[in-house]
C-alpha cells in the first residue's frame, strides 16, 4: 500500500540492530541461529549485536557468521536468569548508546521485563516480541507466538520486520580443527568406533525434567544387547551424581565422559553417534543441530515449543494431565517420568536404528 511504513528490517537505513537475548541454556541460543541466519541472508549489510550474558561468548563466538559482537548483558529486575548487577547497567546503556543503534528488538520472550530492558537500550526504534502484560507495544512489536516451536517464533519475528518468509529452520552448530582432535583423541582413549556406540544424557537443569537414571539404564542395557552398541554417558560438571547412578543401575559397562568434555568435542562425539537418548536439555538441541538421530525424553518440558520434528528425532513423554509444568521439582508424585516406561524409549531408539 502506498504510503506504508517499511518493515525495519527491509529498510536501508537500518544497520545496526541489537538483539536481545538475554539467555543463558544451550537450547535457547541454538533455536535463534535460523532466524539470525534468515537476517544476515536477507541483510548482510546489518551489524547485528547480540546483547547477552558473557557467559555465552563460547557459543555466540560460533555463529560470527551471523553475529557481529556480543553485547554484555549485566542483568536486569524481572530477568530470572543471573541476579542483576545494577552496578554495572549504567556502563552498558553509555556501551549501547555508543553503537548508534537503528532498532534495538526484544528477542527474550514472554516476560514484560524484557521489553522494559529493551526500551532502555538507546536505539531509533524499538521493536520484538511484545510480552503478555505489557502496554508499550505498536507495529513494531510481534505478540509473543504461543503453542510455536521456539525456531519459529523467533522466524516469525524477524518475517515481522521485513525478512522475507521460509527460511530454512535447520538449527546449526559449527565445528573447528580443536574439537575435530579432541573428539579423535576420546575416541582412541576410550576406543569408540564412529556410528558404534549411543550418547546417554541423563542430567538437566532442573530436577522436574531429568527421567531417573536407573530407567537411562534400562535403556542402556537394551541398546548394548540388541544393537550392539557401546555407550557412552556424557554431563556436565556438577552432574555427576546422576551419571554415576545411571552406570551404577546398568548392566553393560559404560563409558563415561561426564564433565571431560568441551562443548565443540561434545558435538563431534553427538556427530559421531549412531544415537543421542536425552532429558529435554541443551544436548538435544545440539544432537538436531549436528544431525544426530535422538530421543528426548520430555517430562515437565513442553515438546510443542522444544521438541525437534522430522525422521532422525522421537520426543517422548507420558502424556499425563500436569505435564507439562512450570516446576523446577515436581511438587507431587513425578507421575510424568514413574508413567513413560522404558522399553517406550528403546522401542522408538531402535526404530531410529533402523
Amino acid at each position: 500500500m502506498a504510503g506504508s511504513p517499511v518493515a525495519p528490517l527491509a529498510d536501508p537505513s537500518v544497520r545496526r540492530v541489537a538483539y536481545v537475548r538475554a539467555r543463558v541454556g544451550l537450547g535457547d541460543l541454538l533455536c535463534t541461529v535460523p532466524a539470525l541466519r534468515a537476517l544476515r541472508a536477507a541483510r548482510p549489510d546489518v551489524r547485528l549485536t547480540f546483547v547477552t550474558w558473557p557467559e555465552t561468548a563460547p557459543v555466540v563466538g560460533r555463529f560470527r557468521a551471523y553475529v557481529d559482537e556480543l553485547l554484555p548483558f549485566p542483568g536486569y529486575p524481572g530477568i530470572p536468569e543471573r541476579t542483576p548487577r545494577p552496578d554495572l547497567f549504567d556502563a552498558f546503556l553509555a556501551a549501547a548508546a555508543a553503537r548508534r543503534f537503528d532498532l534495538a528488538l526484544q528477542a527474550y520472550g514472554d516476560r514484560p521485563a524484557a521489553n522494559e530492558v529493551t526500551a532502555l537500550v538507546p536505539a531509533r526504534r524499538t521493536g520484538g516480541f511484545a510480552a503478555r502484560g505489557f502496554t508499550g507495544s505498536g507495529a513494531l512489536h510481534l505478540p509473543y507466538p504461543d503453542r510455536v516451536h521456539e525456531i519459529h517464533r523467533h522466524l516469525r519475528l524477524v518475517e515481522h520486520l521485513g525478512v522475507p518468509p521460509g527460511a530454512d529452520d535447520t538449527p546449526e552448530f559449527p565445528v573447528r580443527v580443536a574439537d575435530l582432535t579432541a573428539y579423535a583423541a576420546l575416541g582412541r582413549a576410550h576406543g569408540l568406533r564412529e556410528g558404534r556406540y549411543a550418547v546417554l544424557h541423563p542430567g538437566a537443569t532442573c530436577a522436574s525434567r531429568r527421567w531417573p537414571p536407573e530407567r537411562f539404564a534400562a535403556v542402556a542395557d537394551a541398546l548394548a544387547e540388541r544393537a550392539g552398541l557401546r555407550i557412552v554417558v556424557t554431563g556436565v560438571r556438577g552432574e555427576e551424581a546422576v551419571t554415576a547412578a545411571l552406570a551404577r543401575h546398568a548392566r553393560t559397562p559404560v563409558v563415561d565422559l561426564t564433565g571431560r568434555t568441551t562443548l565443540g568435542a561434545f558435538a563431534c562425539l553427538l556427530r559421531g553417534a549412531a544415537l543421542l537418548v536425552a532429558n529435554d536439555t541443551g544436548a538435544a538441541h545440539l544432537a538436531a543441530a549436528t544431525g544426530t538421530p535422538s530421543v528426548t525424553v520430555f517430562l515437565s518440558g513442553d515438546p510443542v515449543r522444544w521438541a525437534h520434528r522430522g525422521r532422525r528425532h522421537r520426543a517422548l513423554s507420558a502424556g499425563v494431565a500436569c505435564s507439562p509444568c512450570p516446576h523446577l521439582t515436581c511438587p507431587i508424585d513425578f507421575r510424568c517420568a514413574h508413567a513413560l516406561a522404558p522399553g517406550t524409549v528403546v522401542a522408538a531408539a531402535l526404530a531410529l536404528l533402523g
